[in-house]
């Protein structure tokens, strides 16, 4: 029989996280078949995804198992963070107060905004010529 594992879905801009947290595990990550430190380039990345299990002291208890895609490295790091936080409620609904002070079960909304026309980007308007 395959081990337990708690399941859920982390956002971030445009990157989507898929994590699994699977019980009785020795703390390793893996992020789309690579290890996690194989992935995210610097080591802030890693701490910043690995931050609810710290936060928890359940570093040693699971492994997790990630499968993200969008956006860019620094936003699947968060899109991560708010997936294990997701999957360790599941796990023990004990751990909320812990990860809603630090703010991981909180979604960050803000997306880019689109283009408007007659403009370069959202808000940058093209440059004022006088001659």
């Amino acid at each position: 029989m395959a081990t337990p594992y708690h399941y859920s879905t982390g956002k971030r801009k445009s990157a989507i996280a898929r994590v699994r947290l699977l019980e009785n595990g020795k703390g390793e990550a893996m992020v789309n078949g690579m290890k996690i430190k194989e992935y995210f380039q610097t080591s802030v990345q890693v701490e910043n995804a690995l931050a609810p299990l710290k936060v928890t002291d359940t570093v040693k208890s699971f492994d997790v198992e990630v499968q993200v895609e969008g956006g860019g490295k620094a936003a699947q790091s968060d899109a991560l963070r708010h997936g294990i936080s997701r999957s360790l409620l599941l796990y023990n609904p004990d751990f909320r107060p812990a990860l809603k002070r630090e703010g991981f079960l909180r979604r960050d909304a803000r997306i880019k905004e689109r283009k408007k026309p007659g403009l370069k980007r959202a808000r940058r308007a093209p440059q004022f010529s006088k001659r």
